[in-house]
């Protein structure tokens, strides 16, 4: 497990590098469009430097944006008594700092469960690499948003400048759409496998998780304020359970089944 945490923080490094890159290509090309090598590097530059932007800005306030998306209050401590003990036994017991909880519908062992396994993430450094290249795909369909509307409105006789408008709404709505997506996809789905693990160590009883993910696989209905971009930070994306072929290749999430089997295996191990 050791081995795939160092591998997963390798691979961060390479994912957030390749999102750049794209980011520096897509300018460049909208450059070139737009008046040839002098523009091409301007285009570079400008691209670049807003990937950059939105990296740095969420890293440091990633956090408390999709918290607001999703539409999450931090719970009452007086409240939520039983939510903040384990949240802080966890912590203690992983070494890292106590995280803002978020209460589940569960009894108190499968709230341990999946306590364990987000705390797990933020160990792995999983949720801010995620954080980043959620924001990064944000900005990207924004600004494609933006260019597609004014196209629509946009009316010139210089061939050019209609091509170079064009040009901008394609390649942000391939990065926000496509690219984006799939690495969105490929850095979730063996993360979550790796947290369900590591959580699992950090508790020593899988049954607590195995119950919490069985409690989510019967449950259809997204969370009140569900949004489909910080899908990804959850612990499941509830409307993945179902659909063709093709919408599981997109999917950010291993299926839910296949990651209750094998918890399983670890919990028949334990009882050997």
């Amino acid at each position: 497990m050791y081995h795939q945490i160092a591998r997963n923080k390798r691979n961060s490094i390479v994912v957030i590098s390749l999102f750049l890159i794209v980011w520096l290509l897509a300018g460049f090309v909208i450059g070139e469009f737009a008046g040839g090598t002098s523009y091409a590097v301007l285009g570079t530059v400008v691209l670049g430097l807003l990937g950059i932007s939105a990296a740095l800005f969420s890293y440091y306030f990633g956090a408390a944006t999709v918290l607001s998306a999703a539409g999450a209050v931090e719970a009452d401590p007086r409240q939520y008594q039983q939510l903040y003990n384990i949240v802080q036994t966890l912590a203690i017991g992983d070494g890292v700092p106590v995280p803002n909880g978020l209460l589940q519908m569960m009894n108190r062992e499968e709230l341990e469960g999946v306590l364990a396994h987000e705390m797990s993430h933020v160990k792995n450094y999983d949720v801010r690499l995620l954080l980043v290249v959620t924001t990064m795909i944000g900005l990207a369909a924004l600004i494609a948003s933006m260019y597609w509307n004014g196209a629509l409105r946009f009316r010139s006789r210089d061939a050019r400048a209609m091509l170079v408008v064009f040009a901008i709404g394609a390649i942000f709505t391939v990065i926000a759409f496509l690219v984006g997506p799939i690495m969105q996809m490929a850095l979730s789905r063996q993360r979550e496998s790796l947290a369900d693990v590591s959580g699992v160590e950090l508790t020593r009883n899988p049954v607590g998780l195995i119950n919490a993910l069985k409690k989510i696989a019967s449950n259809d209905k997204p969370p009140e304020k569900f949004n489909h971009a910080v899908a990804a930070m959850c612990i499941d994306n509830p409307t993945e359970h179902h659909g063709s072929f093709f919408n599981h290749l997109f999917d950010t999430h291993p299926p839910i089944e296949e990651r209750i089997a094998a918890l399983e295996k670890i919990a028949s191990v334990q009882q050997i």
